[in-house]
């Protein structure tokens, strides 16, 4: 491990069905519609000469063709395509089937690779809404989920695994209801789920499912998403590195807080995809999944610490008047209704 950069061979993997390694670390890029394109794309790039190799896109975060570039000069500058993973996303408006194809091959073209290690629905709703709206703002053909026109949709992810095209398929956004009913249906079965996960909201139920189905779960929000949208902000949001515990942690480990959100994902079995734009906080992040570990006692002490506290609520997607965001993610155990 050189100062600058993490040796990629040194990074933990998940092993997937067929034999794939998916790096136990990634970078996220959503810049939270406050980073421009070209600046994540220097985040990206920035981040594979440290050592990263696993990158996390979508099409709706409106920066694949630059993020693209930099996966090309990548390629074509020596690290091999097969050390990297890459993911990408449905987004919302594209849930028709035959919308699926065009939509992941314009991914495929942006980001400039021949196939996609991972592609995902990016949520179970058919909801979409203008870049930046507000808390109030709705989808005018908002649908709930319904779980037939789901599967239609998986369906032709499953007709772009059966061409060659990506390696695996996954969900997004899901709830243990909603994913059950995928298990019980899907031809090809999701090979990772990602899902919010941080110290303050570990969704012990769903990520307890998500491991015994084999799935890897993959965590976004890993250290509790400073830079998140105004609209997913409420007055009773935590903050997971200002908690005495993990505080506690950073300063035996000399790093900062947020290192150990991102040590804590790695040790407990997700894999974390924190994004940030500055080279030191990459660092940072790459490194943490490498280092010294964390302690048993600490570990379990971050297990107490759990608030349920989701930071991205999603109230953009609900589908009629008079709902609360909690309606989307099935507090019931059951599917919401229409």
């Amino acid at each position: 491990m050189l100062q600058d950069r993490v040796d990629p061979s040194l990074v933990p993997f998940k092993t997937l069905p067929g034999g794939a390694r998916m790096p136990a670390v990634g970078l996220g890029t959503f810049g939270s519609d406050h980073a421009p394109a070209g600046l994540v794309a220097s985040a990206v790039e920035a981040a594979l000469r440290m050592g990263y190799r696993h990158v996390d896109c979508a099409s709706v975060y409106r920066n694949e063709p630059e993020v693209g570039e930099v996966l090309e000069r990548a390629v074509l500058g020596g690290v091999p395509r097969d050390e990297l993973w890459v993911t990408s996303k449905l987004w919302n408006d594209r849930h028709a089937p035959a919308d699926v194809a065009p939509a992941f091959e314009q991914s495929l073209r942006d980001l400039r690779l021949d196939h996609l290690d991972l592609y995902l629905v990016h949520w179970p709703f058919p909801n979409a809404h203008a870049p930046g709206v507000d808390v109030g703002s709705r989808d005018s053909r908002a649908k709930p989920y319904l779980h037939d026109r789901y599967m239609e949709t998986w369906g032709e992810l499953e007709k772009l695994v059966d061409r060659g095209l990506v390696r695996h398929i996954g969900t997004s956004n899901m709830t243990v209801p909603k994913l059950r009913l995928v298990l019980r249906d899907a031809r090809i079965r999701p090979a990772a789920n990602e899902m919010e996960l941080h110290p303050h909201f570990q969704q012990p139920e769903l990520f307890d499912l998500v491991l015994r189905e084999g799935i890897v779960p993959i965590g976004f929000s890993p250290i509790g998403s400073p830079a998140r949208p105004e609209r997913d902000r409420t007055p009773q949001d935590s903050v997971d590195v200002e908690d005495p515990v993990i505080v506690a942690a950073a300063r035996r480990l000399g790093v900062h807080p947020a290192v150990v959100c991102v040590k804590w994902a790695v040790q407990r079995g997700q894999v974390p995809i924190p994004f940030s734009t500055r080279p030191a906080n990459l660092l940072a992040n790459l490194r943490g999944a490498v280092s010294d570990p964390l302690t048993e006692a600490e570990m379990a002490a971050i297990a107490g610490i759990d608030r349920g506290c989701r930071l991205i609520k999603g109230q953009v997607f609900l589908w009629k008047a008079g709902q609360s965001w909690e309606d989307l993610w099935d507090p019931s155990g059951e599917v919401t209704p229409p």
